[in-house]
């Protein structure tokens, strides 16, 4: 039976990500708190893994109770806490000063900083396609493929691909509930050279792309719509909150059904 076995938000987007076990979906579709914060530079374009690997070195520990972030620059071994809200000058200075140019940190509680704004809901993923997927990586482990990855939602209990089922045809969309709520899938997410990355260092390992897509060309399920696949460098499905749901609340171990 597929569950829901993870949710992982990001509440600074291309930082670290933060475990839950229960999130609010706002009416937006985005998750709470997830890229809520995003970093931009002075022609206000986002300071990102895909622009800037430099970023890739900060390691940051979300308290989101408390409203903080625990940042672990590097070359200072004391990491540092800071208000969300209440230290954002101090916050603007630290990035500034480790990047290099002048950062502003950006707010959104409506719908956060998605890449997808057309469908700002949480990216889905299952547990079995990132166990595959690491397994075509000597050297990279689960949990390294998930932070490459960066979904919101893990799904377990279910094949490798299984979330290849949750979109159909180009321009329609599929239903599907997780829990009392219910979501549209929309595509197969269209991966950028952060997964290439290590997700410590930076450093991009090479032919990442080309076994990516080798290999995801041969696993692809046969029941998948081909047509969705301009091209194989995609993994993970973008969704949107459907207009008829009545709950806003995931949790883990929430069943996932779709619906015909």
């Amino acid at each position: 039976m597929p569950y829901l076995a993870k949710i992982i938000l990001y509440p600074i987007k291309s930082l670290d990500g933060v475990e839950v076990s229960q999130t609010q979906v706002l009416p937006s579709g985005a998750l709470k708190c997830d890229r809520q914060f995003a970093l931009f530079d002075p022609q206000n374009k986002f300071i990102n893994g895909k622009r800037n690997p430099k970023i890739h070195l900060i390691r940051s520990y979300f308290h989101l109770d408390e409203q903080t972030v625990s940042l672990q620059i590097p070359g200072n071994p004391i990491a540092n806490t800071f208000h969300l809200h209440l230290d954002r000058k101090a916050l603007t200075e630290v990035f500034s000063d480790f990047l290099g140019l002048t950062v502003r940190v950006g707010n959104n509680n409506v719908m956060g900083f998605p890449d997808d704004t057309k469908s700002p809901g949480p990216t889905i993923i299952s547990t079995a396609t990132l166990a595959e997927v690491a397994s075509w990586f000597p050297g990279v482990s689960i949990e390294q493929m998930r932070r490459r990855i960066r979904a919101n939602l893990e799904i377990d209990g279910v094949p490798a691909f299984w979330e290849d089922r949750l979109f159909t045809e180009t321009g329609d969309t599929l239903s599907f509930r997780i829990g009392d709520v219910l979501f549209l899938g929309i595509n197969p997410c269209q991966r950028c050279i952060v997964p290439t990355r290590n997700p410590d260092t930076g450093k991009a390992d090479n032919y990442f792309q080309q076994i990516f897509v080798s290999q995801r060309q041969k696993t692809l399920p046969p029941w998948v719509n081909q047509s969705r696949f301009n091209h194989f460098y995609q993994l993970s499905v973008n969704t949107r909150i459907s207009p008829l749901t009545t709950s806003h609340v995931l949790s883990t171990g929430d069943r996932v059904e779709i619906i015909i």
